[in-house]
């Protein structure tokens, strides 16, 4: 059971003010009755609570999948920056958070919800998430490359990368740009440059496309987003370590 109140604001429908101003107007029902008290208990899978009439549905956590832009950080707030939730509608924010992290200069999929659980399942070391970016390097990208990142590379820690694969979709010519993809299955820091880096080489766009089962819906404009599909959020709890 929860509060009408509670339900209201966890639905996004309203704030907890904002929720007091709809049952004072009495445009809150519950199972065809007017709302009268905040207070009043329900229970989401049973009653049906409308606004205007309209049934509110019920949904326990909210996914969304953001095209983040370039220029804005992977972030809840900032003093200084503009970041990823700043494109989302301000009801919406609430108790969301990022899944992960993209650099301020990369752009592509970047899923946001508050299920923490999800949220956990996605990002634990243990799980071996796959992530796939597409890139343009300064430099040749050459088989001996795609070696190298297959067997794990030195970025400047304890330990190599684990093996990722690199594709190479243009290699380009002396002092031109190659064009790739490539998938990790960690999330270390700045780690796709890094490993170029590690090759004598430079990222200089890097767009991530997917994380394990979700892939980036193209019709997304940077800076655009949408809801999950159901069946997107089924294949992501699915998703084995």
């Amino acid at each position: 059971m929860i509060r009408i109140d509670k339900f209201l604001s966890q639905m996004q429908v309203a704030t907890r003010s904002e929720s007091k101003k709809l049952i004072k107007n009495k445009r809150i029902t519950k199972n065809g009755v007017t709302v009268t008290d905040g207070g009043e208990k329900c229970d989401p899978d049973i009653d049906a609570i409308c606004l205007d009439g309209v049934p509110i549905a019920y949904q326990e956590y909210h996914y969304v999948m953001l095209h983040k832009p370039t220029g804005c950080v992977t972030a809840t707030e900032d003093r200084y920056d503009k970041t990823v939730m700043d494109f989302l509608p301000e009801k919406l924010r609430r108790g969301l958070s990022p899944v992960g992290r993209l650099d301020k200069d990369t752009e592509g999929l970047l899923l946001i919800t508050d299920d923490g659980a999800l949220n956990h399942q996605l990002l634990a070391p243990g799980k071996h998430v796959p992530k796939t970016y597409y890139a343009r390097i300064d430099g040749i990208v050459t088989s001996a490359d795609v070696v190298k990142f297959q067997s794990g590379l030195d970025i400047g820690e304890k330990k190599r990368t684990a093996p990722a694969i690199l594709e190479i979709l243009h290699a380009g010519e002396t002092d031109s740009i190659s064009e790739i993809k490539v998938t990790i299955t960690e999330g270390k820091y700045h780690q796709v440059k890094r490993m170029f880096q590690s090759v004598g080489k430079k990222v200089v766009y890097l767009k991530r496309l997917s994380m394990g089962s979700l892939t980036l819906d193209e019709t997304l404009a940077p800076g655009n987003w949408r809801a999950l599909t159901k069946e997107e959020i089924t294949n992501l709890k699915d998703e084995k370590a």
